[in-house]
């Protein structure tokens, strides 16, 4: 039987990172770390891991900082900030070497990770996520949409119909007049500045492992960005689209999603 363990990791700079661990019913055959997207939370995974867990494999999942129950403002927001609190898991739970698997932001962090801590890393998996950059527009992007929720949400039914998944409404706060988001405005947005000044193709052109691109046939990322990648390291990435999905493929299709990942697994 498959057993879920919870915990928390505090960072050099005062950062808790909430995390919880799947485990398998025997020991495992390989270890994944599952890193979420903006504004996210760990719980977007549940499904995915559990079926990961199922098949015998580690699975650990965590919420960014800034996000979900780790510290709602940290000291900083940055790239590398985000780096080093998936390095600091890796290391402090003993997950090498490990399957770095994220989507959105935190498929950037994986990717960013893979390329300087390669001894960490047996094999990358990016779902809508990619080098891009630089967004000039981005936080003002990210502000519109954050400032478009209107919160207070009076249920959770109502709070789904508009975020589009059950999953995104798991980290809302009530209060007397109904339903909050538990983020701060500003630690978001700050998450994303790096992401609009500079672009990471030198970064992906590092990574030597294994790694499996997945795009939603209705995702966001930029047109050329997953032939692109592909051109720049062809023998080390396969790629493939997933349908009827559009940016949060793992909430829109979870079931393809698993069943790519484990047709990209070796064995």
């Amino acid at each position: 039987m498959t057993s879920t363990t919870s915990g928390t990791l505090t960072t050099p700079d005062g950062t808790r990172i909430a995390h919880r661990t799947h485990h398998p019913a025997a020991k495992p055959t390989a270890t994944f770390l599952l890193l979420h997207g903006l504004a996210g939370h760990q719980g977007e995974w549940d499904t995915l891991a559990a079926q990961l867990s199922a098949d015998g494999h580690r699975v650990v999942t965590y919420d960014a900082r800034g996000h979900g129950a780790s510290t709602r403002t940290p000291a900083t927001t940055t790239r590398e900030a985000h780096v080093q609190d998936a390095v600091a898991l890796i290391e402090d739970l003993d997950l090498t070497p490990v399957t770095l698997l994220g989507q959105s932001l935190g498929g950037h962090t994986a990717m960013l990770l893979a390329a300087s801590h390669p001894h960490l890393v047996t094999s990358l998996i990016l779902v809508e996520a990619g080098p891009a950059g630089p967004a000039p527009d981005l936080p003002a992007q990210i502000a519109t949409w954050l400032d478009s929720w209107p919160t207070p949400f009076k249920s959770l039914e109502q709070a789904e119909a508009f975020l589009g998944h059950e999953a995104w409404t798991r980290t809302l706060d009530l209060r007397d007049d109904g339903w909050y988001p538990t983020w701060d405005r500003t630690t978001i947005i700050d998450t994303v500045a790096e992401l609009a000044t500079t672009a990471y193709w030198e970064e992906w052109s590092r990574i030597t492992c294994s790694t499996l691109l997945i795009q939603g046939e209705h995702g966001t990322m930029r047109p050329d960005e997953p032939s692109e990648m592909l051109r720049l390291r062809p023998a080390t990435t396969h790629f493939t689209r997933i349908p009827d999905a559009d940016h949060d493929v793992h909430l829109d299709q979870p079931d393809r999603l698993y069943e790519a990942i484990r047709s990209f697994l070796p064995g």
